[in-house]
C-alpha cells in the first residue's frame, strides 16, 4: 500500500521523513557553512605591552588571550559591524565563547531571560544569620548599633522550620554567619550548625557555609566545632601592622586585638583540614604606609598556603557614628593602593583575590540583597536585605520570620530591593557590564540616591584583565 494513502493511520510527514532527512544530510555536506556574525556588545578588550589581545565577554564569562601574531585577525572579526565567515574557522571559535553572535541576536533580550531565570527560582535559599547582633570589638569605622545579643531560640526554630519546609525542592543552601560578631552567639551556631549539615546530607542539598568573624574567638577548639558543622569558609580582618590594627579595631574595652587574631590564624595554618580564609585588609590614609611591612609578616606564616587569601578594601563612610573623622581614600587612590598591594603580596608568595576573574559572567556582579531568595535573619526574627542598612532603615526590614518557618513579607519592600532596574534604565541597557551586574550591583545606591550603581570593575576591567594575565604569565 502506498504510504501516502494510509493517512488515517500514519502522518504523511512521517512517510516523507526519511527521504527529507537524507536530502538534508546531502545538502549539508555540500553547503558552505558561512553565516553572518556581529561582535557581541558585551565584549571588553585590551592589549598588553607585549601585543597580546585580551578579550572578556561579560555575558559568557569567557576570557581569552591571543598572541601578537593572531591579534589583528581576531580584531578584524570583533570590530566590524558585521562579517560573513564559516563557523568551522576562527569565527566559530569566537562565537562559541560569545565574542561573536549571529546577526539576528537580541542580546538585551538574552539578559532579560537570564535575569528571570536567576531571580525567580525556588530551588535556592541563601540565609545570612546574625548569630549575635552584639560585638566584642568597637572598630573605628563600624556602622552597627549592637542592640541585641544572641539569636533567640524561637527564631532559631523558625530557621529550622523554614529549611525543612523547602527541603524537598532545595538544590542549594548557602548559610553565612554574620553579626555583630557571630562567635559572640556561639549558642546559636551550636544549635543550627549541626542541623544544616545533617539536613543537607539527608536531602542531598548542595550546602555551603561561610562566616565573617573578627577572629578573636576563633580558637582551635572553636575551629574544631565549626569545621564539624561544615562551616569551612571564613573572612577575618587584619588592618595592617599591630599598632594600626589595634587603633582601628580595638576590643570593646579598648584593648589590643591584633596578637590574638594573628595567633589564631597561625594555628589554623598548622592544621591539615580543608578550609579557606580570606584575610581582609581594610585601608585608609592612616594605615596604608605600613601595609608592605605587614605583608612581610603574613609571608612568614601564609606564603604558599592556598587556603589563605589576602583581600584589600578601602574603608568607606558606611553610616557609622564616626564617619566624619575617617581618613578615607578617594576612588583613584584606592585603586592605586589596591593594585600596588596585590602586586606586593604576590611577590611574597601570598594568594590574592582579584577584582576580575575568568568566568565572571551573568549575574556575578549582582548584590545578594537583590535576590528574592536571600535574607538576613536578625537575632529577634527581623528579615532584612542589606548588611549595611540592617535595621537602621525601615525599607530594609522586609518582613519577619515566624516560629513556624513562615516568611511574613512586605511585598512592596521586597519589590524595592529585587526589581529588574535595568529595564527602565537606558544607561544600563547600553552598558557592556549589563549581564554581570544587571543594573543591581548595589540596590542600596539606587534606593538611597536614585543613581545607577555601577560596579568598580566597569571602570577597571582592562587593568584587572591585564593584571590577571601578567600574574598567570609569571607563574607559567
Amino acid at each position: 500500500m502506498n504510504a501516502l494513502g494510509d493517512i488515517l493511520t500514519r502522518s504523511p510527514h512521517d512517510a516523507l521523513s526519511i527521504e527529507l532527512i537524507d536530502d538534508a544530510s546531502t545538502a549539508a555536506q555540500n553547503h558552505d557553512d558561512a553565516q553572518g556574525w556581529k561582535p557581541s556588545r558585551f565584549n571588553v578588550q585590551t592589549t598588553t605591552t607585549e601585543g597580546w589581545l585580551l578579550l572578556w565577554n561579560s555575558y559568557t564569562g569567557s576570557m581569552n588571550a591571543f598572541k601578537p601574531s593572531q591579534h589583528q585577525k581576531v580584531l578584524d572579526l570583533i570590530t566590524h559591524k558585521g562579517v560573513t565567515a564559516p563557523r568551522s574557522g576562527i569565527a566559530g571559535y569566537l562565537a562559541d565563547r560569545g565574542y561573536l553572535v549571529p546577526q539576528s541576536t537580541d542580546e538585551l533580550r538574552r539578559v532579560q531571560y537570564d535575569f528571570g531565570q536567576q531571580n525567580h527560582r525556588n530551588d535556592r535559599l541563601e540565609l545570612i544569620l546574625l548569630a549575635s547582633e552584639d560585638c566584642n570589638f568597637r572598630c573605628e569605622y563600624c556602622y552597627e548599633d549592637f542592640k541585641r545579643g544572641t539569636m533567640r531560640p524561637e527564631v532559631r526554630e523558625g530557621v529550622k522550620r523554614l529549611v525543612e519546609s523547602r527541603a524537598d525542592v532545595l538544590r542549594t543552601l548557602n548559610v553565612s554567619w554574620f553579626g555583630g560578631e557571630p562567635l559572640y552567639g556561639m549558642e546559636a551556631i551550636d544549635d543550627l550548625g549541626p542541623f544544616f549539615a545533617e539536613i543537607a546530607e539527608r536531602e542531598g542539598i548542595d550546602y555551603f557555609s561561610h562566616m565573617t568573624t573578627n577572629g578573636y574567638l576563633l580558637t582551635e577548639e572553636v575551629v574544631d566545632r565549626l569545621l564539624a558543622y561544615r562551616i569551612t569558609d571564613f573572612q577575618v580582618t587584619l588592618d595592617g601592622l599591630a599598632e594600626d590594627h589595634d587603633r582601628l579595631r580595638p576590643g570593646r574595652d579598648g584593648s589590643g586585638t591584633f596578637e590574638r587574631i594573628f595567633n589564631n590564624l597561625s594555628a589554623m595554618s598548622r592544621r591539615t583540614d580543608e578550609f579557606s580564609v580570606v584575610i581582609r585588609v581594610n585601608f585608609g590614609q592612616d594605615n596604608v604606609a605600613g601595609l608592605e611591612t605587614f605583608l612581610s609578616q603574613l609571608e612568614h606564616v601564609f606564603s604558599g598556603d592556598s587556603r589563605f587569601t589576602v583581600s584589600f578594601h578601602a574603608v568607606g563612610k558606611w553610616g557609622g557614628a564616626n564617619d566624619a573623622n575617617l581618613a578615607v581614600c578617594g576612588a583613584d587612590e584606592s585603586q592605586q593602593v589596591r593594585m600596588k598591594m596585590k602586586a606586593a603580596a604576590r611577590a611574597l608568595g601570598l594568594h590574592v583575590t582579584s577584582g576580575w576573574r575568568p568566568g565572571a559572567g551573568v549575574g556575578t556582579e549582582v548584590c545578594y540583597a537583590a535576590r528574592p531568595y536571600n535574607f538576613i535573619v536578625g537575632a529577634s526574627g527581623d528579615l532584612m536585605k542589606c548588611t549595611i542598612d540592617l535595621d537602621k532603615q525601615d525599607h530594609n526590614i522586609v518582613g519577619r520570620l515566624l516560629q513556624d518557618g513562615t516568611l511574613d513579607l512586605d511585598r512592596d519592600k521586597m519589590a524595592l530591593w529585587t526589581e529588574p532596574a535595568f529595564e527602565r534604565d537606558s544607561g544600563c541597557q547600553s552598558c557592556h557590564m549589563l549581564p554581570a551586574c544587571q543594573g543591581i550591583h548595589c540596590p542600596k545606591i539606587r534606593i538611597d540616591h536614585g543613581r545607577r550603581p555601577c560596579p568598580t570593575i566597569r571602570r577597571t576591567a582592562k587593568q584587572e584583565m591585564a593584571d590577571f594575565f601578567n600574574a598567570k604569565q609569571a607563574v607559567t
